[in-house]
């Protein structure tokens, strides 16, 4: 009967495991310096995008320029609406020198992701 008390125990402990990897995802840190940028186009950003957010559309055309003139030694988040731009405009920022930039991914898994509320203003 122990034996099955121990067996049920692991089981229970590794289902623990199981279901808190597969949870929530990690939550990313946002400093007072980090710069969070929507990539998507001005119409979608003023549908809502994550409080504070500056809106650099990486289809633009001009997307490469406006980001060479930030500095590339800054924090910077990037996120879009389902996540296929922001892993673009990561790729684009890393081949201009930027280090520090994290793909949130689609806007709301970048709004659970940093804690940022998602607002039309």
């Amino acid at each position: 009967m122990s034996r099955i008390r121990a067996l049920l125990a692991v089981l229970l402990g590794l289902s623990a495991i199981v279901l808190s990897a597969c949870g929530a995802q990690e939550q990313m840190e946002i400093r007072a310096d980090t710069i969070v940028i929507d990539v998507r186009t001005p119409e979608e950003y003023g549908s809502g995008h994550l409080d504070g957010a500056v809106n650099i559309d990486v289809n633009s055309g001009v997307f490469a320029e406006q980001i060479a003139t930030l500095d590339p030694a800054g924090d910077y988040v990037v996120y879009c609406r389902s996540g296929n731009r922001s892993a673009q405009a990561v790729k684009i920022m890393e081949g201009l020198g930027f280090e520090e930039v994290r793909d949130a991914g689609g806007v709301n898994a970048a709004a659970d992701a940093t804690g940022l509320e998602i607002v039309t203003n």
